[in-house]
């Protein structure tokens, strides 16, 4: 019988927004593993005591990420840890966008932003400015030229938190055909979702934004399967690899661009998709058995 944790974020007084992780818990304990759901930041927990820790909903990690940087490396010396620490640590900075665009990856262009560097904002189109580390939109807008001056205080208040900053052209795609949301588990396609746009204009970047508008199951196409798995051939250390989400959304020419490729934490959407629920849980369970 394997011993199994999820690891979560404490959610407070207030109910968790992972409403999948006790269906996942049960699941996995009605197929014969002892398994429980374990905050991330609970010095109590003997993260040794598991088989196998599945990063599952750490979903306050970036407001936080030198504690969580230290909690991975930490976990994942004393059992195994999905997805494995060097890719975690590797995904924790999208500055791994430069990365797989040099690898060939259709990418949305980005340019990186550090504290002290001069910002170069478009002239001739909307813009997104985002931080390199974050989750749910934060610290993230949209922007016309127009509004450069505030898009420069942005980057001001990102920079006084050591924040480095990613400048994107907003795709107008994204308006039309939303964003598409590609998961795979075990190493295989799981299932695919769609969302509406997430930043409206005139948006404030600190305020709070809903992360999964729309949210519906979608088809994914041959082009975006093909996009997805260039994306994931490219990532350093992926035969450890348990899950991974693939956001892709249409370029200027049409065509899928990678937005963000999400190995850390990734809301699977089981609730929108429960006949993937089987082989979530025979793909824990065979992560967990012997090595």
């Amino acid at each position: 019988m394997p011993r199994i944790a999820l690891a979560t974020y404490d959610p407070g007084a207030e109910p968790s927004h992972d409403t999948d992780l006790p269906v996942l818990v049960r699941a996995l304990g009605d197929a014969g593993a002892e398994a429980e759901s374990r905050y991330w930041d609970d010095p109590a927990v003997d993260w040794g005591g598991y088989d196998l820790v599945v990063i599952r909903s750490t979903w306050d990690y970036s407001w936080r990420a030198a504690e969580f940087a230290a909690w991975v490396e930490r976990a994942g010396a004393l059992t195994r840890l999905a997805n494995p620490v060097p890719v975690v640590r590797w995904n924790t900075d999208k500055r791994y966008l430069g990365e797989l665009a040099a690898a060939g990856v259709p990418t949305v262009d980005t340019r990186y932003v550090a504290p002290g560097e001069p910002a170069v904002l478009p002239a001739d189109r909307e813009f997104v400015i985002k931080p390199t580390s974050g989750a749910g939109a934060r610290y993230a807008a949209r922007y016309t030229p127009a509004e450069r001056d505030t898009a420069l205080r942005q980057l001001a208040r990102m920079h006084a938190e050591g924040l480095t900053a990613m400048v994107q052209p907003y795709l107008p795609g994204i308006d039309v055909n939303g964003e598409r949301a590609l998961q795979f588990f075990g190493g295989r396609l799981l299932h695919a979702s769609r969302k509406a746009a997430v930043l409206s204009p005139g948006t404030p970047y600190d305020a709070d934004k809903v992360a999964h508008p729309g949210l519906e199951p979608w088809q994914p196409t041959d082009a975006e399967i093909a996009v997805a798995e260039k994306a994931l051939a490219a990532v350093p250390g992926t035969s450890g690899l348990l899950y991974a989400r693939v956001d892709l959304v249409d370029g200027d020419d049409g065509e899928p661009r990678l937005m963000e490729l999400e190995l850390v934490e990734p809301n699977l959407f089981l609730w929108l998709h429960p006949g993937s629920l089987p082989p979530v849980t025979e793909a824990i369970l065979r992560a967990a058995g012997p090595a």
